[in-house]
């Protein structure tokens, strides 16, 4: 009786020697990667010193952090399409919006250390849409000519390859290959485009997310430039060059364009129009009208008459 009795103060002194451990959160996925319109599990472990009833928060960060779950109830677009199990929180047919870091935050007032938190990033899959083709309808030979294979929304970004009559273009460049394709940004370059490379293109867009997308393939063809027709429209153009400038050099030459010249002509001309229709109206009244009466003079030749009487 005596050996327990006196084993219990020692058992009593043990407990109150031994710290108990303060709050302490984390989680078993920090990173966690789903399927778009897939459910999406953040994991939220904690443990208390001694608060039985500690306050439990979930908040999203980005621009400014908003609360996910506050006051034991979800906010803003979670409401209605989330659940939480302990700390552990659960979301429904996540989009795109939903992608970023989360913290959990216990707080536990009647601990030593009453505050602990732990983050979790979520990252919603998107598989690959139909990608975006440039492919130009021609090019002449020896020309450099690029064709772009893009798709913005697929995450991971996605990897591309080309084909060229149905038949995958080789990503390995051969010493005489006359191409060179990025996978990553989708551009089939060629340096210098030959005959032979005429055909139908088409872009594979994949991310390992879904099926991959093709966009519609379009036949790009490669001509031959007419060497003859191009030197005969230099030869034409250089000798209507030619032409027009010996004919205004010889203009110029012979005073047609003489600013003096121009003007003495058209008062010429003019003046002579003028007597001509005078002339022609008087004749005219002289036929039809007998008792004709002679213009008034101008008034230069009136001032000359008045001058003479005085």
């Amino acid at each position: 009786m005596e050996g327990t009795s006196m084993c219990v103060p020692l058992l009593l002194l043990l407990l109150q020697c031994c710290p108990s451990l303060p709050v302490s959160v984390s989680t078993n996925k920090p990173r966690v990667e789903v399927h778009e319109f897939s459910d999406a599990e953040l994991s939220c472990m904690f443990r208390t010193e001694r608060d039985q009833n500690p306050r439990i928060e979930w908040k999203k960060r980005g621009k400014d952090v908003s609360f996910v779950y506050f006051d034991g109830q979800f906010r803003g677009a979670f409401e209605g399409r989330a659940s939480i199990e302990g700390a552990t929180v659960k979301l429904r047919r996540v989009t795109q919006e939903d992608a970023g870091e989360y913290r959990c935050e216990i707080s536990a007032p009647l601990d030593s250390v009453n505050l602990g938190e732990t983050n979790v990033t979520l990252r919603v899959l998107v598989p690959p849409n139909t990608p975006s083709c440039q492919i130009p309808s021609a090019a002449v030979t020896g020309s450099a000519v690029q064709l772009r294979c893009r798709d913005q929304q697929s995450i991971p970004p996605a990897t591309y390859s080309w084909y060229k009559d149905n038949q995958l273009i080789s990503l390995t460049r051969h010493a005489n290959a006359t191409y060179l394709i990025n996978s990553h940004t989708g551009v089939l370059e060629f340096k210098a485009v030959a005959k032979e490379d005429s055909g139908r293109y088409s872009c594979l867009a994949s991310n390992g997310v879904g099926k991959p997308k093709m966009c519609e393939g379009k036949h790009m063809t490669i001509e031959d430039v007419n060497v003859t027709a191009v030197v005969v429209a230099v030869i034409v153009v250089c000798l209507l060059v030619m032409v027009c400038g010996c004919g205004g050099f010889l203009l110029h030459r012979n005073g047609f364009f003489s600013r003096h010249r121009g003007r003495s002509f058209w008062i010429s001309e003019c003046h002579g129009a003028a007597h001509i229709s005078r002339q022609n109206l008087n004749r005219t009244e002289d036929t039809s009208n007998v008792n004709y009466i002679p213009p008034p003079q101008e008034p230069q030749d009136f001032k000359h008459t008045q001058s003479f009487m005085l």
